[in-house]
């Protein structure tokens, strides 16, 4: 464990990037500081009769922007520094991406399976009531989402809440995102966060001088990797991974984890894990007893997937790859986090690796304020015209193309489509936007104080536009 708080190592991560800047003191205090923190405890009463008494918090790190945003984590790790932490992150990463939105956090401190879905229901009900009544929620106002812990379902319950307390509100569905489709969500919301976390890690191995330097070739093709945790982030990142041509050959879980240098196969690992509720045991792995083995296993990219703080002054010097790409928020600690800079590893950051989700929340939000699904109005046009277009094609030069050829060709763009494009686009964008700045301040800047460097920079022009300060 490290000696800092999660709180304290996100601040101490910052001044470190603010000290790249020539930003006026108080305004950097301001960038840092957490603005708002709302802590409520409540009743439950149990399907047995007891009575459980829930604490929960929402924090509002900054209000540069407009709605603030943020995950509902459901943990027993939960408490006041956690979520301000995670606030903050949330804040710098939003920026980083370029979406319009403070950043915010909030958890339930409760141990998740160990209570039913109708517990889950009152639980979540409850909490979303307490959010209104102190106006920490609302479309305009304040965004949740799901973390960990939390799943589209509660998502659901939450928008249900809001709309039954705020019935003149037109935009209830914006009041949060990660909903399922039917109750307003996005397709490729779920998935958003490993897709990002693959479209970085495919843009990082593509830079040749990068890999060069870690002795690595070009390109994700063959690259072993590690992934530790396959909740909904760490599956879909291995999923795209092993899709698109890297070779997973260590994956964990809270039981322990498995390792085989020549590759596992993730569907049957997933299959393996549904029929005997463990990943041990799968046939051609060898098992680890402890999840955390899994980090220091020889591989190209290591992908912690989990909860944060895994990556310890204590394990640090034994980390092989040469990528650590942080698909969880926080897996370093400071001391980790010095270690692998001082070893010449590439540490993806947080901050930016695992903005999918909040790029895609974007998408989702811009949807429910419209009323309208992406691709509705113009799929049919984009079919019809590339259709015409082949059919000339055709007429012109005697070739004719074959049904799915054609079919594929003069595909238009549905939902789904336009989201993964538009989240390709931002993650592409932003890690050349932070290579760039981690370029122009030198050698002896690694990622991360360049993703902090260009946050601060975003965050500030915000506050200077607003007239707060010069």
């Amino acid at each position: 464990m490290s000696e800092f708080s999660f709180l304290e190592q996100v601040n101490a991560s910052f001044d470190r990037g603010a000290a790249y800047t020539d930003h006026d003191r108080r305004l950097l205090e301001q960038i840092k500081a957490c603005n708002s923190v709302y802590y409520v405890s409540f009743p439950l009463r149990r399907d047995d009769g007891t009575i459980d008494v829930i604490q929960a918090w929402r924090a509002q790190h900054s209000q540069h922007k407009t709605p603030t945003k943020g995950g509902i984590r459901f943990s027993m790790a939960v408490n006041a520094d956690e979520v301000m932490a995670l606030a903050a992150l949330m804040s710098y990463k939003n920026a980083i991406v370029d979406v319009p939105f403070g950043g915010a956090k909030g958890g339930i401190k409760i141990p998740r399976y160990d209570y039913s879905p109708e517990e889950l229901e009152r639980i979540t009900r409850r909490y979303t009531f307490e959010l209104v009544r102190k106006n920490f929620i609302g479309p305009g106002v304040d965004v949740p989402a799901p973390d960990y812990g939390s799943t589209q379902r509660e998502m659901a319950w939450i928008a249900d809440t809001f709309a039954s307390l705020r019935p003149e509100e037109l935009n209830t569905l914006a009041c949060v995102t990660g909903k399922p489709v039917s109750q307003g969500g996005v397709r490729g919301r779920k998935e958003a966060t490993g897709r990002g976390i693959f479209y970085a890690i495919r843009e990082v191995c593509d830079v040749s001088e990068d890999m060069q330097s870690l002795g690595l070739s070009r390109g994700l093709e063959g690259k072993r990797v590690v992934v530790q945790g396959l909740g909904n982030v760490g599956y879909h990142a291995a999923k795209f991974i092993e899709e698109g041509g890297g070779v997973l050959v260590g994956l964990a879980e809270h039981e322990g984890a498995i390792h085989n240098p020549k590759g596992l196969d993730l569907e049957k690992v997933m299959t393996w894990r549904r029929e005997t509720k463990s990943i041990l045991g799968f046939p051609g792995a060898t098992d680890l007893a402890q999840s955390g083995d899994a980090l220091t296993l020889p591989c190209d990219i290591l992908i912690p997937a989990a909860l944060e703080g895994v990556l310890t002054a204590g394990n640090a010097s034994a980390v092989q790859a040469k990528i650590v790409a942080e698909g969880a928020n926080g897996p370093a600690t400071a001391e980790a986090d010095g270690i692998l800079r001082n070893r010449g590893v590439r540490v993806i950051p947080d901050m930016f690796i695992n903005a999918g989700g909040v790029t895609v929340s974007y998408f989702e939000w811009l949807k429910n304020l419209s009323h309208v699904r992406f691709g509705r109005i113009e799929k049919r046009f984009e079919e019809g015209a590339y259709t015409r277009l082949l059919g000339a094609i055709e007429s012109s030069t005697g070739k004719h193309f074959g049904e799915s050829e054609r079919q594929a060709i003069a595909h238009g763009a549905s939902e789904e489509d336009l989201v993964n494009s538009g989240l390709e686009e931002t993650m592409v964008s932003a890690y050349h936007e932070i290579r760039e700045v981690q370029l122009q301040l030198g050698s002896a800047v690694d990622l991360r104080v360049a993703a902090f460097v260009l946050a601060i920079d975003k965050i500030a022009v915000s506050y200077m536009e607003l007239g707060i300060f010069p």
